[in-house]
């Protein structure tokens, strides 16, 4: 009697984890941002998928004066680019947290996006957005065209804070469901692209 030879499925590794880096856009005095990120840093603690890293323009400001084209950096820049560019760099996609200015999204936001490039290339960008009756949906309208321009790719799905200041209780945590099952949503969706365009990026690397 003959026995065919045991073929063992050997183990699959599993893959790193991706790494989000979540961007506080807002710098303003009294800003609301804060209670917005720990809710949505919240939502990627408790994925085993997903990593964060808050890069918090308030805390790690940028100069915002850009340099002539080929020409040298203020002093003190090298300094301040050191403290941000690296982590996005290292990021495999992206969450903006932002609120709405003048119908679009705040300048401290758009200084740092204009100080990189290559550092968002082939990566998927998220938003969570806030504010009024609007939600910031109208910042995130105008972020979409910028990150094109940049060659990343913005999610579909968003989650839009609107009233935020009515959303979350007293101890900072959020009452509304259907703001957590979009925050879900969406990094659901970022997952799946992050995963995506990192194994594309790692078997050929991209060219703008």
């Amino acid at each position: 009697m003959s026995t065919q030879p045991q073929h063992r499925t050997q183990p699959q590794p599993q893959p790193q984890p991706l790494r989000v880096a979540v961007v506080v856009g807002s710098t303003r005095e009294g800003r609301f941002a804060p209670v917005v990120t720990d809710w949505i840093k919240g939502h990627l603690d408790g994925r085993g998928d997903m990593n964060a890293d808050v890069v918090d323009l308030a805390v790690t400001p940028l100069p915002t004066v850009l340099p002539p084209f080929g020409g040298p950096a203020a002093p003190g820049t090298e300094e301040a680019l050191a403290l941000v560019s690296p982590r996005l760099a290292a990021a495999d996609a992206f969450v903006f947290v932002t609120p709405e200015y003048n119908h679009s999204f705040p300048a401290s936001l758009k200084n740092a996006i204009d100080w990189h490039n290559e550092q968002w290339h082939a990566k998927p960008v998220g938003f969570v957005s806030y504010g009024g009756i609007s939600g910031g949906l109208r910042a995130v309208e105008q972020l979409r065209l910028v990150m094109a321009e940049l060659n990343a790719t913005t999610i579909r799905n968003t989650v839009s804070l609107h009233q935020v200041w009515g959303l979350f209780d007293e101890d900072r945590v959020m009452k509304d469901p259907a703001s957590d099952a979009a925050a879900k949503a969406m990094l659901d969706q970022l997952a799946w692209w992050a995963q995506a365009l990192r194994d594309a990026r790692n078997a050929r690397p991209y060219a703008a």
